[in-house]
């Protein structure tokens, strides 16, 4: 069906082949016998360049709260259009977003980057620089962008390289670190002297396997206790959840990272560092003028006008509609999950959910998953990637025919939830049988 309805998209991908490496500009983009080729967004809705509609569960890669094309800031990305994009100067919309995303998460300071990746890439320098240490703790199936310092237990089976090129002296200052297990955290950092820990309050890429409230309250604790500093990678929660993972679980950290989002949902030069004064101003040029002695951060694109007056917009949306939007995020979630877990008790399917608020998962495990190697080591991948097919071929498209992660914005309808819960219990019959 998929085949028959995108011989558009086939031709196009086989022009890309050409010119682009696997045929894709990102590897993950990539699902056999070819992806298909967007043309429009709108809302929940994407449309493909042979005229397919499909309901996106995957909203650029997370970034996207509000739904494609959001009126507000697509009215004051075209205003910006008109006075200038890229100045190469500073601008007034840098001091505003700074503010937002203080305000936001509560923060002393923040300063912009171009991307996720960055901003982990800048905070684990910072961290470096105030405490003195080198070595950083990481968690198994965490992922952090593409940065070499973070790029270590990234893609089951953990032992392996996270990727080719990786050099062993970077990768050694790494500690990997079992999620939802703050004994076996204790042990494993219990002679090492780390300058800080990364984590996401909800795991993306091992399948949003959210924190335990005790286990991330516990880590707080022993990072404080042993001098470390606690970095929240909040790449994807910063604003999935009102004011951030931080505010929903109610546990301070010292640094904060977030992209996506942070820059008006659609836009590159998307990231931010944010945190306590006296860890940020390690990046002051004028209380430290001897480069040498200060941490540094910068980029050609940081703190453009457009992408600074995108994300101060989505920031004062998002605060201004607060009672409105996350209330229904949060319904639209329980709903989902609370649907997939009565298909599969009720037909007697071995599978798992996990998830909270906008984030879920499917996972096709013997277990349940409560970190990175339990959503793998029993992993029925076949199925997983039968359920892609499967969504695929019924016009719902999500992140990869590896993972079944699922993300929903707030445009998303309960008609759409209902109607991937019909196609989930139909799946689970057919294969079932």
């Amino acid at each position: 069906m998929y085949i028959d309805s995108t011989s558009k998209s086939r031709n196009l991908f086989e022009k890309a082949r050409k010119y682009l490496p696997g045929g894709v500009s990102y590897g993950l983009r990539y699902f056999s016998p070819y992806p298909f080729y967007v043309v429009k967004a709108k809302g929940s809705r994407i449309w493909d360049v042979d005229g397919n509609e499909y309901i996106d569960f995957w909203m650029g890669h997370g970034a996207i709260v509000t739904g494609h094309n959001y009126e507000p800031i697509i009215k004051a990305v075209r205003e910006q259009l008109e006075y200038g994009v890229h100045f190469g100067w500073c601008n007034e919309w840098e001091i505003k977003w700074a503010e937002a995303v203080c305000r936001w998460f509560d923060m002393d300071m923040a300063r912009p980057s171009n991307s996720g990746t960055e901003s982990n890439m800048y905070a684990v320098r910072l961290a470096r620089t105030y405490t003195g240490r080198v070595m950083v703790g990481k968690f198994e199936g965490g992922w952090h962008g593409g940065y070499d310092g973070l790029h270590k237990g990234v893609g089951y089976p953990y032992d392996k390289p996270s990727s080719s090129g990786l050099t062993e002296s970077l990768t050694r200052d790494i500690v990997l670190l079992p999620y939802n297990d703050l004994d076996g955290v204790r042990e494993r950092i219990k002679d090492k002297d780390l300058a800080c820990i990364i984590i996401e309050p909800v795991m993306g890429a091992a399948g949003f396997i959210p924190a335990d409230r005790e286990f991330l309250r516990g880590l707080r604790e022993l990072c404080s206790e042993k001098n470390i500093l606690l970095i929240l990678d909040e790449v994807i929660t910063g604003f999935r959840f009102y004011k951030g993972g931080q505010h929903y679980y109610n546990v301070k950290p010292d640094l904060i990272t977030t992209g996506k989002a942070v820059g008006g949902q659609y836009f590159p030069g998307a990231g931010a560092i944010c945190g306590r004064a006296e860890i940020m101003e390690k990046l002051d040029q004028i209380k430290i003028p001897n480069f040498w002695e200060r941490s540094f951060h910068g980029g050609t694109y940081v703190g453009n006008a457009l992408t600074m007056r995108a994300g101060y917009t989505l920031i004062t949306e998002l605060e201004s509609k607060a009672d409105q939007f996350y209330p229904y995020l949060d319904r639209l979630g329980e709903k989902v999950i609370n649907g997939l877990n009565d298909i599969f008790a009720r037909n007697n399917f071995e599978a798992y959910t996990t998830g909270v608020g906008s984030l879920f998962a499917i996972h096709f495990t013997r277990e349940k998953p409560i970190n990175g190697l339990t959503a793998e080591r029993t992993k029925n991948r076949e199925l997983t990637r039968r359920l892609f097919d499967f969504m695929l071929n019924n016009r719902i498209a999500y992140s990869s025919p590896a993972t079944a992660h699922f993300i929903f914005s707030i445009a998303h309808s309960e008609e759409d939830i209902n109607y991937f819960l019909a196609l989930t219990e139909k799946f689970v019959r057919e294969v079932g049988k």
